[in-house]
């Protein structure tokens, strides 16, 4: 897979390609198909997992980012958030856009972190469904 998936510790998953590219307009088509397959496992599998956990997800967001890096010297990195949106959710409610202002507002100090165990469920789900003939499809 030419993405790699980087596990952020404030209940979202991160998904970043290997390489520096500003948006996705300029993934080539193999590639594309590669980041919306690895998107597609890795909200499955945030589901599945996070339920396991106990944790009430409803449903999942994914969004495509790289506005914090635009005025840095690099420029903007593409890159994805899965959010696992739980329907008893009280910082970022259930039913509402996710708000997301700048790391160092104080903002995101209150919110619940994924836990080691929670990684490790996603994780194994993540090769239980790569292993399913849906995802065999893409190949």
């Amino acid at each position: 897979m030419f993405p790699r998936m980087i596990v952020s510790r404030r209940n979202a998953l991160k998904i970043s390609p290997k390489f520096k590219i500003s948006d996705r307009t300029l993934l080539t088509p193999k590639q594309a198909k590669e980041y919306i397959k690895l998107s597609m496992v890795v909200g499955e599998a945030m589901k599945i997992g996070l339920r396991r956990q106990g944790v009430d997800i409803g449903i999942i967001n994914y969004q495509d980012m790289g506005n914090w890096s635009v005025f840095t010297p690099e420029g903007p990195t593409m890159h994805m958030h899965v959010f696992g949106r739980a329907t008893t959710a009280i910082i970022q409610k259930y039913g509402e856009a996710v708000l997301l202002p700048k790391k160092d507002t104080g903002f995101y100090n209150k919110f619940n972190r994924l836990s080691d165990e929670d990684i490790t469920e996603i994780k194994k789900e993540i090769e239980r469904i790569l292993s399913t003939n849906k995802y065999k499809e893409f190949e």
